[in-house]
């Protein structure tokens, strides 16, 4: 099995002087009214935090109940905590997606298989490549780096009984709608959310898990005691209220035709988007992928390499939706330097 620098994310690619089309971060800082909420619980720091508001807040929001919902250290908390709690016979990572979950299970010393998508199918998730046999698998949706999202149906095929199904919608509420998400609840189905994506809170680790009762209370069991910041839980009470939901699709449909456009002008300059980009992000493939990024580099952009996803290399690069004069601008320089 070939390796991959599994550990290597975005936020590496980015430099003084940059413009940064490397993060998948969508917005440069949290909204004002979500700022003030943070800094009118400073004063309460000095107590130790307490997620009970918070996962309240998340059940509420989907319609869950409470015992079905853990409130983490971001997302990616998560994926350390699943490759504690469980000592899978045959844990399997279904790929190009998001490292990390490959990684905490390595890091806890278990074997992990690799399903690869085939990039000429567009990425699409093909049900039949995951063993029966597998009794935990890993997919993303919609998947990073990829941006495709999968059918709930065909997500829900890999659902059975003695088998844990982790979905990571971290990008779902970029999706307007949040068409094809598994957070309302099925059997032996997890799903983890972030809240670092739409909301601009990298920095402050806010994220949560939904699953059956039985899978978050073993999740829980190995969570490091207050891992949750008092401000992540602030953030996630916040971030799940009517009107916070009302602007995060509000966000997701500007994103939407951000990305349109990025798509459109990719093509324009002779690069088509691989597969059907659905997040705030597309994957392309451009010859000597490598010097390209070097060359985009020194223009001033910073944008973020393939070749550390499994089942990607040096020729993939993945850019993130921006702003329409961002993309202007990058798409101009793009051309320069090609």
């Amino acid at each position: 099995m070939r390796d991959y620098d599994l550990h290597h994310h975005g936020d590496r690619e980015v430099g003084p002087g940059l413009v940064d089309l490397a993060v998948n971060v969508r917005l440069p800082r949290p909204p004002a009214w979500l700022r003030d909420e943070l800094a009118s619980a400073v004063d309460s720091l000095a107590a130790y935090p307490s997620t009970v508001d918070a996962v309240r807040a998340v059940a509420a929001r989907h319609g869950r109940a409470s015992s079905e919902v853990l409130v983490t250290a971001g997302a990616a908390e998560a994926f350390t905590l699943l490759a504690s709690a469980f000592r899978p016979r045959h844990a399997v990572v279904v790929h190009p997606q998001f490292t990390e979950p490959e990684a905490a299970l390595r890091a806890a010393g278990q074997a992990v298989s690799r399903v690869i998508l085939s990039e000429t199918a567009g990425f699409v998730l093909d049900p039949a490549l995951v063993p029966a046999d597998a009794d935990l698998v890993f997919v993303g949706n919609p998947t990073n780096p990829t941006s495709v999202l999968h059918p709930a149906p065909a997500l829900l095929s890999l659902a059975r009984p003695g088998r844990v199904l982790v979905v990571d919608e971290a990008f779902l509420d970029a999706v307007p709608g949040e068409v094809e998400s598994l957070a309302a609840g099925h059997p032996g189905v997890v799903v983890l959310r972030s809240l670092t994506k739409t909301w601009g809170l990298a920095g402050l680790r806010a994220g949560y898990v939904l699953g059956p009762a039985d899978v978050v209370e073993r999740l829980r069991a190995v969570q490091v005691p207050w891992s949750v910041s008092t401000l992540a839980g602030v953030a996630t009470v916040a971030c799940c209220r009517p009107s916070a939901l009302e602007e995060a699709e509000k966000l997701a449909v500007a994103a939407e035709a951000d990305r349109e456009y990025l798509v459109s002008g990719l093509a324009a300059a002779g690069v088509p988007v691989l597969g059907e980009p659905r997040g705030p992000f597309v994957l392309v493939r451009v010859p000597d992928g490598e010097s390209l990024r070097a060359r985009l580099r020194e223009a001033g952009y910073a944008v973020r390499r393939g070749d550390t996803f499994p089942g990607l290399g040096p020729d993939h690069l993945r850019l993130a939706v921006r702003d329409r004069a961002t993309t202007d601008a990058f798409l101009a320089a793009f051309r320069e330097v090609s």
